[in-house]
């Protein structure tokens, strides 16, 4: 069971932004920039392309949402989307509001409170 399983059924905690019956989207703890959300299927597989094509349609459509939702409450030239999938075995594409080519390389980290945290998800599930 991977770790984003265990944060999809509540056994680990999260900031969720978005949920609906197939996929959830939870703030980054250790984000490249605030507002670094992954959006992650329920259902756990490894790799994004053996998703079935129609899974994979449903999540880049719910990514788009996010996308959307971050981007009205955050100021930024625009939404970095990133999948990489070798740090946890479970599909997840990275939403990462950008102002510079270094917010989507994964070396800087942006530190938030817990408050800060708790405050950005609500106001980017309310534009979700």
């Amino acid at each position: 069971m991977s770790i984003f399983t265990k944060i999809i059924t509540g056994e680990i905690p999260s900031y969720k932004v978005a949920e609906n019956a197939d996929f959830i989207a939870f703030l980054d703890i250790n984000p490249n920039a605030k507002g670094h959300t992954l959006v992650v299927p329920k259902k756990e597989e490894n790799k994004i392309f053996d998703l079935s094509k129609e899974d994979y349609t449903s999540l880049m459509d719910f990514s788009y949402q996010v996308a959307k939702a971050i981007e009205k409450t955050l100021p930024c030239k625009r939404i970095g989307m990133s999948v990489i999938g070798l740090e946890v075995p479970h599909v997840h594409v990275h939403l990462i509001p950008l102002n510079a080519m270094g917010d989507i390389q994964f070396m800087q980290k942006v530190a938030l409170s817990k408050c800060e945290f708790v405050t950005l998800a609500e106001e980017i599930s309310k534009n979700f």
